[in-house]
Parts: C-alpha cells; structure tokens; sequence
C-alpha cells in the first residue's frame, strides 16, 4: 500500500473519530453536513512562514457601570485564571464620586472608592485601562452626566488629576496605563466628531499637564462602532498636529462574525491616506454578539462568536475587551446579560461558556503564522512557539451551517509528528503522522459553532 493511500485512511479515520461515528453518518444521511449560501473554507497553513509575535488581544475584559459596588472582588480568582491584560472600567467620574466642591467653590478629589477597584483590577494581575466618563455632575453645564462641563478648565483639571494620581510616581506610580477618552460618544451625549474633539482637546491638554508620571497612553474615541467620519476626524487632527492620539478605539457588537472581518479590512485601508499614523495602536475596547440584552450570552453562540471575532481582530488589533467580566444585578440567575460570569446575587458567581472560550484562547502562544482560505462560517488563525504548531479553526454558525473543511500544510519543518484535535468543551483525538513530504493534506468536519485547536508536535 502506498503512503498516499495510508494517509487518506488516517485522515478518514480521524474525521470519524472526531465526529463521531455516528454522527457523521447520520449527517451525511440526513444532509446536516452540507453547504448553504456562502464561501466554504479551504484552509492552507505555511509552516515555513512566521511573522513577530502579535499581542495576544482577546486577554482584555472590560466591566461596565452595572453597580456603585466594587463589582470585581467576588471573582478575583476566576479572572485572574484567565491572565487578562487590562481590565477597561467605564463610568469612573460618575459612579465613583471622585470628584466635588469645598466651601469655596474648589474642586476636591477623592479616590479612595475607585482605587478599591484598581486594587482589584490589580489583585487579578490586569492593569487598569480608564475610560474617562461620564461627566461628574458637579462639574456638568446641567447637572447631567452625558453633557459637557460648564467650564473646560474644570474637565481639564480632572483629567489631570486622574492621570497624575495613578499614573505619577507619588501616586499609585502605574506604568503604561491607557486613558480613553469617554465611552461611546456617539450614543452617551450625541457628539459629533467636532464637538467630541472639543471634549478630547481639553482631555489631552489635561495629561500634558500631568507631572512627575510614568509612560501612559491617551486615545478613543470608543464610539459605539467602527465609523469612518470619527477615524478622519480624529486622525486628521493628530496629523495636523492638534491633538494627542496614542491609539484609536472603537466598539464591535456582532451577530454576523464576517463584520469583525470588515472592520479590519476597512481600518486598514482607511490608514493609507494618514502615512505618518499608519502604524497607530488599533483597540476594539468592547467586543461582544449584542449590545442590547441576549439569551446567546448565557450559552455556546457567543463563545464561538467571541472566538471567530477574534480570530479576525487579533490580525491587526493590539486588544480587544470582551464587555463584560460580571452581570449586573437582573431578576434571575441568567438573563441574557454581557457577563462573562453570573452576578453575586444568585451564589457564587459561575462561568459562562463565553469565559471558558477566552481560556480556550490562551492555548494560543507564539508567534503568528500565515493561514488563508477562512470562509464564511468558518475562520482560523495559527502560531508556532518554536515547537509546537497551533491552529485555531471555529465554524460560527447560527444558521447551522456544518462544514468538511480541507486543511493543507505546506512547508512542514519535520516528516514525523502527532496531530492532536482539541474540541472546545469537548474530547481530544491524537493521529500520528509519518510523511517524505513537505506537504500534508487533510479534511476536518465542523458542526455548526464548535472550534477546535489542533496542537501539531514533531516526533
């Protein structure tokens, strides 16, 4: 028998194995395993072709303004196991009452409630990544705390402040701590690219006049989408020279996975026309399949989700927030919230299956390699650690698309070596491979929204 014929029979067999028997000839039979209107896979990995190390983005969380409590101390351990980053806080001005006035009108500063929280964010070995909202009513034009302040100085001031306090060296002396400017303008306070300039002006005017501080970074503009409008504005304006703008953010809420896919090829294309920014910090700094309220965050659809946006984003994105760590407070245990983890309110804050995607995401170590052929369904990524090979493959599938996904490797550094399929929330299968060829060819069946890594290890 040729070695060819005994390759084909391996890879048979470990499509069975995989599947399982059963499954797959129930499938097959029943036509589960088909192909709906869109692009298939067809996957070629170039093991001869690694790229620098990238950042490893999915290791961001973010928490939103759920409660005035320190929402993190309960689940210190569970987000400390998935080794994030920077934990993103929002509503630090409004929720945290930093700010106010003495009798004579002064601006006082009070960080002792926010720093509880930082020393939580750092208990889980994140940094903090501030988005600097919302207006403190007491500096507020009307009291509100999506307006403008009466009185830019004051914002100005404020802004310095924060900096100071936590990234100066006789504060909480932090070492390259981001600083966003506001969350979500477009939606919270309906500012234009314009007047949200005006807002990020007297911000970064504020952290020029920070003294005595560590490396930080300033940015946003966190709209609620990636929005060509605010990325020429903002862009335009750091060319020119008038603002500050250490890194560009933005937010992706998807339930189709090909956006994620989008929003990198456009921020990229966008970037030729400002060669001196080109290489500029990209942040999605909150990721998630709904803005609004969804039962798809209690179960597997957002994991996958998160899984196949990542693989998309973690091209040319440094971070990407998965929003958020914890539900807020709801009438019962799961209610569709963002959380990663259910609220305290209901016992001991559980895990979703979204969380264990992110811990699944951490086997991916090492430096990039080149993978093509991603579809419509089904989308991949691979690194090498010197090694071992690791591929990614996710079929993020809502429509219940099920795919037989032909997976080729070219310029293979060894002939020998065992390839072993790890399915998300599922089994492990190994294969032994003895090949004369640099090349090797296989075929991997996908149910709808499963993800596998496959660890490749020469023998």
């Amino acid at each position: 028998m040729t070695r060819s014929k005994i390759f084909n029979i391996l890879s048979i067999i470990f499509i069975l194995a995989s599947l399982g028997v059963g499954v797959y000839l129930v499938g097959v039979k029943t036509g589960l395993i088909k192909q709906a209107s869109g692009i298939p896979a067809n996957l070629v990995l170039d093991a001869g072709k690694n790229f620098v190390s990238p950042a490893d983005c999915w290791r961001n969380l973010a928490q939103g303004g759920e409660s005035k409590s320190r929402m993190l101390t309960s689940v210190i351990p569970q987000v400390k196991n998935l080794h994030p980053q920077y934990i993103r806080i929002d509503h630090i001005y409004d929720n945290f009452d930093v700010v106010s006035r003495d009798g004579q009108g002064q601006l006082v500063f009070n960080w002792a409630t926010l720093d509880a929280t930082v020393n939580d964010i750092l208990a889980t070995g994140a940094k903090p990544f501030f988005s600097l909202s919302y207006m403190p009513p007491v500096i507020s034009k009307d009291g509100k705390v999506e307006s403008e302040p009466a009185n830019w100085a004051d914002w100005q001031l404020l802004v310095q402040k924060t900096i100071e306090h936590y990234s100066g060296r006789s504060g909480m002396n932090l070492d390259n701590i981001y600083y966003e400017v506001w969350n979500e303008p477009d939606n919270f306070g309906g500012y234009s690219p314009s007047k949200y300039l005006d807002l990020y002006f007297y911000a970064q005017n504020g952290a020029k006049n920070a003294s005595n501080v560590n490396s930080f970074k300033i940015g946003g503009p966190a709209t609620s989408g990636l929005y060509k409008t605010w990325l020429d504005a903002m862009l335009t304006a750091a060319q020119n020279g008038k603002i500050r703008l250490d890194f560009f953010s933005w937010h992706d809420y998807y339930s189709d996975s090909d956006r994620y896919n989008s929003d990198v090829m456009s921020v990229s294309s966008w970037l030729t026309n400002y060669p001196s920014l080109a290489r500029i910090e990209l942040i999605v700094s909150e990721m998630g399949i709904d803005s609004k309220n969804n039962p798809a965050y209690d179960g597997n659809l957002s994991a996958i989700n998160t899984i196949s946006g990542v693989t998309s984003l973690q091209v040319n994105t440094s971070k990407c927030f998965s929003f958020e760590i914890v539900d807020g407070p709801g009438p019962q245990k799961l209610w569709g919230r963002w959380g990663i983890l259910t609220n305290e309110k209901y016992g001991t804050p559980e895990p979703k299956t979204r969380y264990y995607a992110l811990q699944f995401l951490n086997q991916m170590v090492g430096d990039r390699m080149s993978v093509t052929g991603s579809g419509s369904w089904v989308k991949a990524f691979a690194r090498y650690d010197s090694k071992n090979i690791r591929i990614m493959i996710s079929n993020y599938a809502p429509d219940g698309h099920s795919e037989i996904v032909p997976l080729k490797i070219i310029n293979l550094p060894f002939k020998n070596f065992t390839i072993k399929r790890i399915n998300f929330l599922g089994n492990t299968i190994t294969q032994s491979v003895a090949t004369d060829s640099a090349t090797w060819a296989t075929t991997l069946p996908f149910a709808a929204n499963t993800a596998a890594v496959f660890v490749i290890t020469p023998q």
